[in-house]
């Protein structure tokens, strides 16, 4: 009987990598659990799924997710989007597991390798993961569960809708009997894959809403979790490096003789630029055989370097510039309706204008990456939010297919934009070339503060006309900031087009607009931010939204609700309803217009970007020049929410990442090199400046969003508003002025 059950799974697996058509199997229970127990065999689903490649983030996009169920009823998920501290690799497993009816504490999840081909896109940024793989990540959890009753419906002799599955067992409707996932694997990897399987109704979900905590929560408390800076290969030697620390220059000359002196230095390597998106700045580095002294190697180099053209750049001088520039009129970008004839006929106007300074994303994980260069073949691992850019990069760097660069994509401790970028990984792999063995390249903090991607510092001039009644009537917004454009083209002088047309693309109602574009040409490394251009946007409307409610003499929620509700454009439409949905939901639930004692104040916001909707209420103390944030209340509309617990944690780390930018943080220039170094001058809040954070989220049914990003648009401007209401002084320049460092 055992020869003859295994003949036939045999013979049904040749026939299904031929065809996928199968005979039905006449297997009683017993003879289907014998079945089951021949040889070692599992489970393994690989999905590739379509979706809309028209969203912005995605020019192609073919998404894979991979299960593999083994016969003890393990389930391992691979998660194909890099974790950075934002909770993926929790939350798409987790549909996953809901639609194929698992049971979570079965269910082990480790990070995928570097491959689109497997995989699909795993680039992670712009707060996309989840917008554009949860129906992909569900449809791959639905062919396995579709997969496993079919299975046991053959063990039950009888059809699959006389099945269903519930909690890793499939259950017979009309006799109750049950068979395990680890029982029904073997014979379930036989069955003809579903192209289109059943998704399940929102009422059934069990993981998806829920609040699940992280799969990893046990390791990151034990302090267990490997991060890729922690990553060690034999043969490997270590690596520190410094660089020219103006962009553009170059290496004149390098005195290497202390260098080699130190105990344990085996080798000083000289790195050319690589003029390419994300290579190398180009520097100097020592290898040795522990990190101790490879990085004491650097401090005994003497290095002189050529600064180039960006030599004088100075970053007091340049804000001066911006905004001069912004508050002239500038290269027309968008307009509608006559703004001139608005202010020509207003009853009264406002204008301000609005700064911030360049940030930089000083991650608890500097850049660290391990690479092995051989013959022809490549070894990586490293702390990456995105396996292809290394590829791609390491591939024209060391002339060698791309496929033939392996990406261990490693755990990161934090990333917030920087980690996009390889430039680390390929300097790693400069060294290993020159030296022939494997190498762990680290930055120290400061060569991570000092030569960085940096977010643009901005400058934007608002004016706005309003009628007798306080209704606004025109809108004149100029706006200057160096160009992420740059990274490709350094000629670029002006904002990019997707970033200006935030102005005309707002949900405020105003029949006559104008956006300019001022002139600000690039003299760093400008790259993507946590937030990106949201930061600036969100600050300039938000708080310039309470200066006009003030002028009009109403309070700012009521000024919101009718710049919304002038908003007849039909394409805008979900966006106003959104935008006012989370409105209500934060006046409701923080009391604000509350009366409140002396010293203290309530500031709101509302930012839509990255297609997630959030406002927030801010209350703060004042103590004296400083304040103290007392509470923040969120509202979030982000569609369908994933996992509640996680969704929470990303808007608590907004708000503590919100108050570290609103109160600290600024990169400045001189002689064109960055004067921060580490946290002593680029400081990040402390556990005591933390406030209660109370997450309040819309009840949607609407296809789920991101949440990395949307929160850190509306913290600052609440802020600031806050800090007004509480001590009459009006902030509009970031970091806030008395409390910068």
């Amino acid at each position: 009987m055992r020869a003859n059950i295994e003949s036939l799974l045999i013979t049904q697996r040749e026939k299904q990598a031929q065809s996928y058509t199968v005979k039905p199997l006449s297997l009683n229970r017993r003879q289907f659990l014998k079945a089951s127990a021949i040889g070692g065999c599992g489970l393994m689903v690989g999905v590739s799924l379509n979706v809309n490649a028209s969203k912005v983030e995605a020019a192609e996009f073919s998404p894979n997710a991979f299960i593999h169920l083994q016969q003890d009823g393990s389930v391992l998920i691979y998660c194909g989007r890099c974790e950075m501290g934002q909770g993926i690799s929790t939350a798409l497993p987790s549909v996953v597991a809901d639609e194929m009816e698992a049971d979570w504490s079965k269910v082990t999840v480790e990070q995928a390798e570097g491959n689109q081909d497997k995989y699909g896109s795993q680039a992670t940024g712009g707060s996309a993961s989840i917008r554009t793989m949860y129906e992909p990540m569900r449809k791959a959890g639905a062919v396995a569960r579709e997969m496993l009753v079919a299975a046991a419906a053959k063990a039950f002799n009888t059809s699959p809708d006389n099945c269903y599955a519930q909690n890793h067992f499939v259950i017979n409707k009309s006799t109750n009997q049950k068979l395990s996932y680890g029982e029904l694997a073997c014979v379930a990897a036989t069955m003809p894959t579903p192209e289109n399987p059943t998704l399940k109704s929102k009422a059934d979900f069990r993981y998806i809403g829920s609040h699940l905590p992280r799969h990893d929560v046990s390791k990151v408390v034990q302090g267990k979790r490997v991060y890729g800076v922690d990553t060690k290969v034999a043969g490997m030697q270590y690596a520190a490096i410094v660089h020219c620390p103006v962009m553009g220059g170059t290496l004149k000359s390098v005195d290497k003789t202390e260098a080699m002196k130190v105990q344990g230095v085996t080798a000083v390597v000289e790195i050319a630029p690589m003029k390419v998106p994300f290579g190398s700045l180009g520097g100097v580095a020592v290898v040795a055989n522990n990190s101790w002294s490879a990085q004491q190697g650097v401090e005994k180099l003497k290095v002189e370097w050529d600064r180039g053209v960006h030599g004088s750049y100075d970053t007091t001088s340049y804000m001066k510039t911006l905004v001069e520039n912004v508050e002239k009129p500038a290269n027309k970008i968008a307009e509608r309706g006559d703004v001139e004839s608005a202010f020509e006929n207003a009853d009264q106007t406002l204008s301000a204008t609005f700064t911030e300074g360049h940030l930089v994303h000083a991650p608890m994980e500097p850049n660290a990456s391990v690479v092995s260069v051989g013959d022809g073949a490549c070894e990586v691992w490293a702390s990456t939010q995105s396996p292809d850019d290394i590829q791609s990069v390491l591939s024209q760097f060391l002339g060698i297919d791309k496929k033939a660069v392996k990406v261990n994509v490693m755990i990161s401790g934090g990333a917030f934009g920087r980690k996009f970028k390889c430039d680390y990984v390929q300097e790693a792999a400069a060294i290993s070339k020159a030296v022939g063995t494997p190498i762990q390249l680290t930055w120290t903090r400061e060569e991570d503060t000092r030569t960085g991607f940096y977010h643009s510092n901005s400058a934007q001039h608002i004016k706005a006309a309003l009628d007798k009644d306080g209704n606004v009537t025109g809108w004149l917004h100029r706006a200057a900031f160096p160009s992420i454009n740059t990274l490709f083209d350094p000629s670029v002088q002006f904002a990019p087009a997707n970033a200006m047309s935030e102005i005309e693309n707002h949900p405020y109602g105003i029949a006559n607009l104008r956006s300019e574009s001022g002139l600000a040409p690039a003299h760093t490394r400008i790259g993507w931010y946590r937030a990106v251009y949201a930061i600036f946007w969100g600050f300039a409307y938000g708080v310039f939204t309470d200066e006009l409610a003030e002028k009009a003499g109403i309070d700012t929620a009521t000024m919101l609700h009718r710049l919304y509700d002038s908003n007849t454009n039909p394409e805008q439409a979900e966006q106003v309803k959104r935008s006012k949905g989370v409105l209500d939901l934060v006046i409701e639930k923080s009391g604000y217009g509350k009366t409140l004692p002396e010293g203290e104040g309530i500031g709101i916001a509302v930012h839509y970007s990255f297609q997630t909707y959030i406002a927030m209420a801010v209350h703060v103390r004042m103590k004296g020049d400083d304040f103290e944030v007392l509470r923040v209340d969120s509202a979030v509309d982000c569609g369908q929410v994933l996992n509640k617990d996680g969704a929470a944690a990303q808007q608590e780390g907004a708000v503590a990442m919100g108050i570290s930018l609103a109160k600290y943080c600024e990169v400045s220039f001189k002689d064109g090199a960055v004067v921060n170094s580490n946290f002593h001058d680029y400081p990040v809040m402390r556990i005591t400046d933390m406030p209660e954070v109370h997450v309040h989220f819309v009840d949607s049914d609407a296809k789920p969003t991101g949440l990395g990003e949307p929160g850190m648009a509306p913290f600052a401007p609440a802020l600031s508003n806050a800090i007004y209401h509480a001590s009459g002084t009006r902030h509009r320049n970031l970091p806030i002025q008395p409390m910068r460092t």
